[in-house]
């Protein structure tokens, strides 16, 4: 099989033996499927050479919007640059340690072709348009996550401390998971900017260094893979679900982004002259994303709990509008006081159950449809909006995001950049996938109903 990758063989080769020395004696080649869940082949560390070379082939029929039955066969194409030594070790029943490593993949057809599926193509190819437009996205995001008891149950959601934001132990109970977490991280090659409780009991949020685009999405499913299997080796469960508890917060994703010149490698939202020291481009890139926001919030806020999260009251971003420093916009501009390099815009919306290959693939493709239109952003609002009355929101046309799942599918379809973005094969399989689940909500019963009803009926 003929890869892009055949001429890093070599460097490979030395990871290899590098790990070998290490003690790792398998590989999880790991890509990630249309929904965004992680999926993973195991080779061990003895064929991984092999891999690089050639590739490894797999069904891709079985695996949620890949291929038909009749075009099953694929081969994935790991990336040498993407390995990562998972530091905890694994032990055989005669008591031989040992480690694992995963290597992220490209998908590839049978020809050596990116398959039009790979959810890491479709931001590779959003990352080449705005190459093409002498500019590259950079990400910061800030994942966050509840910690529950396991109490031997792998679905428990029994709260594990009724800690608050920035708390400290002992009355946040998950600050030793939290740090383990962490150093596993950084001793995988992950820059950890911070982690600390959050607002909700049990909540957790881990951040990290700005980052590429197509590197930040790698890192954050290898760094969900991660917090789940530190979590069960402290007893706790460890969930990305955006709102597991109707009266608490929910966990976001709030991404920071900004770009930068290719050559140069310059920040290009930053304009010293201008107010907030956003320049044209960055205005318009915030026009974008607020002319298609309603599509960007399909893939960025994928399931139906996520609109649980997105509802007043509880922190979460609801009002389509930006403003600066505006904790209740949907866009703010964050304070620094290193504006050159650091002058960013973070959309507050995301949450974590988005494939972040898919997400930061139509949030870019709308930032550049924004600049090459040359949108203008509303008049920024700086109020609180949370605490704004209806009719002075209509009056300054500031509007809501999707309410439902549904509504915002029903964005996404009519909207062209972001289905551009996606592409014809995984915005067809997407749709697909998320009217089904639409329609399997519909018809469940909930306890909610059950309580609510039975007793009067």
């Amino acid at each position: 099989m003929k890869t892009e990758y055949e001429t890093k063989t070599e460097e490979g080769k030395r990871t290899v033996q590098e790990m070998k020395e290490d003690g790792v004696r398998f590989i999880r080649l790991q890509f990630t499927d249309v929904m965004g869940i992680s999926k993973d082949v195991e080779i061990t560390i003895d064929d991984l050479s092999k891999a690089f070379a050639e590739g490894v082939p797999f069904d891709g029929s079985s695996i949620e919007g890949f291929a038909r039955i009749s075009e099953s066969d694929m081969y994935l194409s790991p990336d040498p640059d993407t390995v990562r030594v998972f530091p905890w070790k694994s032990r055989t029943s005669d008591g031989l340690e040992y480690k694992n490593a995963s290597v992220v993949c490209d998908v590839c057809t049978v020809e050596g072709e990116p398959f039009a599926g790979d959810p890491r193509w479709v931001l590779k190819r959003a990352q080449k348009r705005a190459a093409d437009l002498g500019l590259k996205m950079f990400v910061g995001p800030e994942p966050e996550f509840f910690l529950f008891k396991q109490n031997g149950d792998p679905s428990s959601t029994i709260l594990h401390d009724r800690a608050g934001y920035f708390d400290l132990a002992p009355v946040d109970k998950g600050e030793e998971t939290r740090k383990d977490i962490v150093i596993s991280l950084e001793k995988m090659g992950f820059k950890v900017e911070a982690a600390h409780h959050e607002v909700a009991p049990s909540q957790h949020e881990i951040d990290f260094q700005y980052d590429e685009a197509v590197n930040m999405a790698d890192d954050i499913m290898t760094f969900k893979a991660t917090t789940r299997t530190i979590a069960l080796k402290h007893g706790l469960n460890a969930t990305f679900m955006p709102k597991p508890y109707s009266k608490e917060n929910g966990s976001g994703m709030h991404t920071h982004i900004s770009l930068a010149d290719v050559e140069s490698e310059e920040n290009v939202f930053f304009s010293s002259s201008a107010p907030y020291n956003l320049s044209e481009k960055a205005l318009s890139f915030v026009g974008g994303l607020i002319e298609h926001i309603g599509a960007l919030t399909a893939v960025t806020n994928p399931t139906v709990n996520s609109y649980k999260r997105l509802v007043p009251g509880y922190e979460a971003p609801v009002n389509i509008s930006w403003g600066q420093r505006n904790r209740s916009a949907l866009i703010r501009v964050p304070a620094t006081s290193t504006p050159q390099s650091s002058t960013r815009v973070e959309l507050r919306n995301p949450d974590p159950t988005a494939n972040p290959y898919l997400a930061f693939a139509a949030i870019l493709s709308a930032g550049l449809h924004g600049i090459e239109a040359g949108i203008k952003p509303p008049e920024p609002v700086d109020e609180d909006i949370y605490n704004m009355d209806d009719a002075v929101k209509e009056s300054r046309a500031i509007g809501a995001l999707p309410g439902t799942l549904g509504e915002a599918l029903d964005a996404l379809e009519a909207d062209e950049v972001v289905r551009e973005a996606l592409g014809e094969h995984v915005l067809e399989n997407y749709l697909r996938a998320k009217r089904a689940e639409l329609e399997e909500y519909r018809i469940n019963v909930t306890d909610w109903e059950k309580e609510r009803y039975m007793k009067y009926y």
